[in-house]
């Protein structure tokens, strides 16, 4: 398949997957998205992938500013715990 013969593809895909989209088909505008992530060679989305993210550790040196890779946010509702006191914590009175 030529370069322009599957732009062409694209194109016609991107269009019926519009018209399935106003016309309240969704599942086939999904499958219509799904083949055309194909042909490009993209991962096709799954159900629920824009609402997660998963984050891994950064390949080595990617890490820093300017870099596009996620920052890991803390679950919901977490507080970071209090610093120990060291000048108090585990020390016994005097007798």
């Amino acid at each position: 398949m030529s370069s322009r013969s599957i732009h062409e593809r694209l194109v016609a895909l991107e269009k019926q997957m519009q018209a399935a989209a106003e016309a309240m088909d969704f599942e086939t505008a999904t499958s219509l998205r799904n083949e055309m992530a194909r042909i490009k060679g993209e991962a096709p989305l799954q159900p629920g992938d824009a609402d997660t993210v998963t984050v891994g550790q950064p390949p080595p040196g990617a890490m820093g500013l300017g870099t596009q890779v996620p920052v890991r946010q803390p679950p919901k509702g977490w507080v970071k715990p209090k610093k120990p006191d060291l000048m108090t914590k585990n020390v016994k009175g005097r007798k």
